[in-house]
């Protein structure tokens, strides 16, 4: 009776501790640097828990590692909601296969409170590329083994992983060329140093308007709102190609389920203010349909066991 009597007590203090939720500021982990889409996003809903809330959400950029420092940090945290993780592709579905080793388990360490965004690259490629759609592309791979040349931010990056998937389900072999970040890897496609890229597609849109770059396609599955008569990878060819940049909220496993409900509840409200549905729609992309802790838990385990094959594809290791 003693132990059922504790067990009750346990569960009022959780439950009471839920309710009184948040009772001082959050932290709210990026774990890469300021100023990228993510870290934008993650400030602007950091905005809007704190107006909801009362309480000061403080952004916080932890980066290096490919973004496992700032994972690793969160991991580690108290499971009480104060801690939370704006996490991505690369935390938790790249990174565990392209590393060797990396300091927490993705699955076992997080309990995913909400996907933000989906962030479609496009694929791109220099005006010099006679090429004018993806099967053109596929065409001159194929003529012309080795002599294209794609371009990523870097190794491991979705842009990367991209390529080789291109490569694997056209069975063409273009030759990655990894930079130091998307900006010096633009500026060798527009000198037409390297002839393509599958870039970010807010960051790739100002120069296809401006006519220095030709966009064939999107890479998910479905048309992008921001570039609706764009075609698809998917429907230009290669059937079921389908590779996004995505990130999504976290908190340390053993945080309360009242305390991930009432995070979910509040980051779907925010998602479909008009003013953050705008901010999305500018990246590519609109409020994900189905944001629930649950569904976006085994968005995470697909996203993961997708990766898994790509990375072992393209042979690509850190470390």
């Amino acid at each position: 009776m003693q132990s059922v009597a504790v067990l009750v007590l346990a569960l009022g203090y959780t439950g009471a501790f839920a309710q009184a939720y948040p009772a001082k500021p959050i932290h709210l982990v990026v774990p890469y640097p300021a100023g990228g889409p993510l870290d934008i996003m993650a400030r602007a809903i950091g905005q809007k828990l704190t107006e909801a809330w009362k309480q000061p959400v403080i952004v916080d950029n932890r980066a290096g590692a490919g973004g496992n420092i700032g994972a690793d940090a969160v991991a580690k945290a108290a499971p009480d909601g104060y801690t939370l993780l704006m996490g991505a592709v690369a935390t938790h579905a790249i990174n565990p296969v392209l590393y060797s080793k990396i300091p927490y388990d993705p699955i076992k360490d997080f309990a995913p409170v909400a996907l933000v965004a989906q962030v479609p690259n496009i694929l791109v490629v220099n005006p010099s590329v006679p090429a004018k759609s993806v099967r053109e592309l596929i065409e001159l791979a194929r003529a012309k083994p080795g002599s294209l040349n794609f371009a990523s931010g870097s190794t491991g990056s979705t842009g990367h992983l991209a390529g080789e998937l291109f490569n694997t389900m056209a069975g063409v072999k273009m030759v990655h060329i990894p930079y130091k970040g998307a900006a010096p890897a633009t500026t060798d496609l527009l000198s037409g140093q390297v002839q393509l890229m599958f870039d970010n597609l807010a960051s790739a849109l100002p120069n296809v308007k401006a006519g220095k770059l030709r966009a064939l396609a999107v890479t998910t599955l479905k048309r992008s709102p921001a570039v609706p008569d764009l075609p698809t990878i998917a429907e230009s060819g290669l059937p079921g190609f389908d590779l996004t940049t995505w990130f999504g909220l976290f908190v340390p496993a053993g945080t309360p389920p009242e305390i991930v409900a009432k995070l979910n509840a509040e980051v779907v409200r925010a998602l479909n203010a008009k003013d953050m549905r705008e901010r999305l729609e500018k990246m590519g992309t609109e409020p994900p349909a189905d944001n629930t802790p649950e569904h976006f838990a085994a968005f995470v385990r697909s996203e993961a066991a997708k990766y898994a094959k790509v990375v072992k594809a393209s042979g690509a290791r850190v470390d």
